[in-house]
């Protein structure tokens, strides 16, 4: 994170503290209220907020009574059934059916706040949320067909998400803080990143130094002799930020055009850190190389920069992979190479480089 300077929040954004402004927020609060309510909050900060449409269901459910009342989590509360009939699946079926229980649910969406805290493309913070909407989603049990397996008891597949409409709706929206990482400051967890990244790369500096290659011919070759460069990598997650700030997309923040959907876990019993950029708006086009000629390709790019309003867009959308072609990245940095195409000196620094050594999220 940037240095503090004498005009700094005197208060920062923390899982707890933001959860304390969520809980303030009424039901079917925008994402305009919702920037208003954390800047109040937390003076200094001068805070935005978007949404992603990336509708999503939380397993966890409850059981409702016919007046709406919650009784209880609904998984739970069903092993607890099962064992009333031990275990015996068609029983609990046909004692549940003569019940007016219901079951709930919730459905959210993405939201994601920002803040500046200084003028890198790093310096923000992000708060990752969901505004989420519990409605009743049908009977206790499917009234039409018997489940053949406690699984598919205890995980309801009879219910229709498409049937979800206004009168069904018990609670919300709410906004709510769903993971330990959903508050961040990015250049603090880029350092991690780097950091872990290398930790993890000087583990395996003993293992390296006694590795060979041998050739076909008999030619033992150190490994750390064909990778020179092993100890000195950078992830991707870093490389994205750096790419920006010496862009021409350095014009605008990241966070106007970008979340971050930060993972924080465990694999192997090693930590992992990382992020998958996800847009805020999309280009219509989706753009593959093809036989397209490389003038062809620079056309089509500079229209997605212009669709987008940001230049250099492009290019991290084809970091992304899901709107422009890795191809697309290549055929225009061979076109450089070539001089058959021109660049701004700075994109084709970054996009050469790119080339050279690609990453994708």
């Amino acid at each position: 994170m940037a240095e503090i300077s004498e005009n700094a929040p005197t208060r920062l954004p923390d899982h707890g503290s933001v959860e304390a402004v969520l809980a303030r927020l009424s039901a079917g609060a925008d994402e305009t209220a919702l920037a208003a309510a954390l800047s109040r909050a937390f003076p200094g900060f001068a805070f935005s907020a978007s949404n992603i449409d990336d509708q999503y269901w939380r397993d966890t459910r409850s059981v409702l009574a016919v007046d709406g009342m919650r009784i209880a989590e609904y998984r739970p509360w069903m092993k607890v059934e099962l064992a009333k009939d031990n275990g015996d699946i068609a029983a609990v079926w046909r004692r549940l059916q003569d019940t007016d229980l219901q079951i709930s649910e919730w459905h959210g969406n993405s939201v994601y706040a920002f803040a500046p805290t200084g003028p890198s493309a790093a310096d923000y913070v992000q708060i990752s949320l969901g505004r989420e909407t519990e409605w009743c989603a049908g009977p206790i049990v499917n009234p039409s067909r018997r489940p053949w397996g406690e699984e598919e008891l205890l995980d309801p597949s009879w219910i229709s998400h498409d049937e979800m409409s206004a009168d069904k709706v018990l609670a919300g929206p709410l906004y709510s803080l769903n993971r330990t990482s959903s508050v961040v400051y990015v250049r603090t967890f880029l350092a991690r990143c780097a950091r872990l990244e290398r930790d993890k790369r000087e583990a395996r500096r003993p293992e390296l130094e006694r590795r060979v290659w041998v050739g076909s011919d008999g030619t033992r070759t150190p490994f750390l002799d064909l990778q020179p460069n092993y100890f000195d990598f950078t992830p991707r997650e870093v490389r994205f930020f750096q790419d920006w700030e010496e862009s021409s997309a350095r014009t605008s923040r990241v966070y106007e055009h970008w979340a971050l959907d930060i993972r924080d876990y465990e694999h192997k019993g090693e930590r992992e850190l990382a992020f998958i950029p996800r847009p805020l708006r999309l280009p219509e086009e989706h753009l593959e190389a093809g036989d397209s000629s490389v003038h062809i390709l620079m056309d089509r790019v500079e229209a997605i920069d212009r669709e987008m309003g940001l230049p250099f867009a492009w290019f991290f959308f084809m970091t992304h992979g899901n709107k422009v072609s890795p191809a697309v990245g290549e055929a225009i940095a061979q076109g450089l190479r070539e001089a058959r195409v021109r660049l701004p000196e700075h994109d084709a620094k970054v996009l050469l480089r790119w080339a050279d050594e690609q990453y994708l999220f």
